[in-house]
């Protein structure tokens, strides 16, 4: 009796008249596929068949509770190489959407967005442009924006001219067991809070994972972010980003970079051959008006868990080799600008550059370099029960082979 009630119970959980409705590869690939995603319902899934689908305009999904399904991510491509508007190539704006095992090149756009789209799933998904790091490439593959319950996982990403996986504007966020590689940035997360950036392989990009904070958007104050059990090496590819875009200004080799933005944690990552430095820890720079920035870090942690190799050897900076030799030839495990009250906190053993800097804007002219430990609490770091280690039964099922 128990398991006919059970049973009873898991049907009634399910939506009533879930379909499966298939799109084959083939003539008239566009216009099936776009009229597909405008038709589905809730809980029903749209099947993409093995195979090219040639798209010629960006796609879109605005219901809720849609799966996407290819059968996998080399064998069901969606290439935009003829994509006539400048958008993204798939465009999702509603809710409890899943998108799986399929892949997305070239587009003139960003790969895939989502705007306001709650309890998303991206996994096993390949966004690529195939002719290698362009500054004509679009500029985020995968771009979950606005939204709480973000699941990005085992996702591979390579050629954004910004950021390969870029969370913005965000909560509640886990980034786990995915490819970065020749992108500006590999993995970024900008102006959220609640994030996990874990078991990532992050690899050949200009700097690998950035946590930033910006003035100016509707959502501002970033931090609680925790960056664990990364592989994060050799980023080596020199800046390809448009001129005037933020991440321009990130030097090739960076490992980690946090601008700006406070109870940040890293535990855990192995970080090795980024010329730069391993981790980067610096106040914005630029001018803004918004009352509510705060452009300074503030407490960002770095465990002496993490493996640091053979870091800082050819800083990619105005005077980077000059100061390398002052500092004994190479730039140490952390490299700060030297701004913020508590910015760079540590349980001790991990050594740190200061710049000394005194005011935002100062270039490496003023630098007034100082190797420190510092061993604040840790206590003072995010490590507390704000990051999400794994999100609802549901959604983690949803993110299963």
């Amino acid at each position: 009796m128990a398991c006919l009630v059970s049973s009873i119970a898991l049907l009634a959980a399910q939506p009533a008249y879930a379909e499966v409705i298939t799109v084959e590869a083939g003539e008239g690939e566009q216009e099936r596929l776009q009229e597909a995603l405008i038709l589905a319902e809730p809980g029903d899934e749209v099947v993409l068949g093995e195979g090219v689908f040639t798209l010629t305009d960006g796609l879109s999904l605005d219901v809720d509770g849609v799966t996407v399904r290819g059968a996998g991510m080399d064998k069901t491509i969606l290439d935009f190489s003829e994509q006539q508007d400048a958008g993204e190539g798939l465009l999702v704006t509603s809710d409890n959407v899943t998108l799986r095992d399929f892949g997305v090149e070239n587009t003139r756009g960003d790969g895939i967005k989502s705007k306001g789209a709650d309890d998303i799933v991206y996994y096993n998904l390949r966004v690529e442009w195939t002719g290698g790091p362009l500054e004509t490439n679009g500029a985020y593959a995968v771009y979950p924006v606005e939204s709480s319950n973000v699941l990005i996982d085992s996702v591979v990403v390579r050629g954004a001219s910004d950021a390969g996986i870029y969370v913005g504007q965000s909560k509640n966020i886990i980034v786990r067991n995915s490819v970065a590689e020749y992108n500006v940035a590999g993995i970024e997360i900008e102006n959220s809070r609640e994030a996990r950036v874990t078991g990532n392989y992050v690899s050949h990009n200009t700097g690998g994972i950035l946590v930033f904070d910006l003035p100016n958007l509707p959502v501002m104050g970033g931090g609680d972010v925790l960056v664990d059990h990364n592989i994060v090496i050799n980023n080596d590819v020199p800046n390809f980003a448009p001129a005037g875009n933020i991440v321009a200004g990130v030097p090739m080799g960076s490992g980690i970079m946090v601008m700006a933005n406070e109870n940040v944690s890293l535990e855990h990552n192995v970080v090795d051959g980024n010329a730069t430095a391993a981790v980067i820890v610096v106040a914005y720079t630029q001018s803004y008006e918004d009352d509510r920035y705060n452009p300074f870090p503030r407490n960002v942690f770095v465990s002496n868990s993490n493996q640091f190799g053979h870091n800082g050897y050819a800083p990619d900076l105005p005077g980077g080799g000059m100061l390398a030799v002052a500092v004994g030839g190479a730039i140490p495990t952390i490299m700060w600008d030297g701004l913020g009250e508590n910015a760079v906190v540590t349980n001790g053993g991990v050594a740190a550059l200061s710049l000394g800097y005194t005011k935002q804007g100062q270039g490496p002219e003023s630098a007034a370099p100082d190797i420190v430990t510092d061993t604040l609490p840790v206590a003072a770091a995010a490590t507390g029960a704000t990051i999400p280690m794994q999100h609802s039964a549901e959604m983690e099922a949803r993110a299963r082979p």
